[in-house]
């Protein structure tokens, strides 16, 4: 019977549902393959710590950094979880 209101427990699932969401999305954006021993971007050589570190490596940690810094730009999340951000 619908009462209205959230079940007991539904706050969690979603809050669960987000973390699992998250984590997939993290996942699909790993390196995936063969590595590389030069950087896509620069082909500077990627250091044989990193090949090992990170299978399927494909770029050096500069342009790593680089574009890191460009996908969090526009990854459209609240991170604050301030509520007056949500409700616009």
């Amino acid at each position: 019977m619908a009462t209205g209101w959230a079940g007991d427990g539904a706050v969690q699932d979603q809050i669960d549902a987000t973390v699992k969401d998250g984590i997939k999305r993290a996942r699909s954006r790993l390196p995936q393959g063969p590595g590389r021993s030069h950087c896509e971007e620069c082909e500077a050589p990627i250091p044989e710590a990193r090949r090992k570190a990170m299978p399927g490596v494909r770029l050096c940690v500069p342009c790593q950094e680089a574009q890191d810094r460009e996908a969090g730009i526009a990854s459209g999340y609240n991170r604050r979880g301030s509520k007056d951000s949500q409700l616009r």
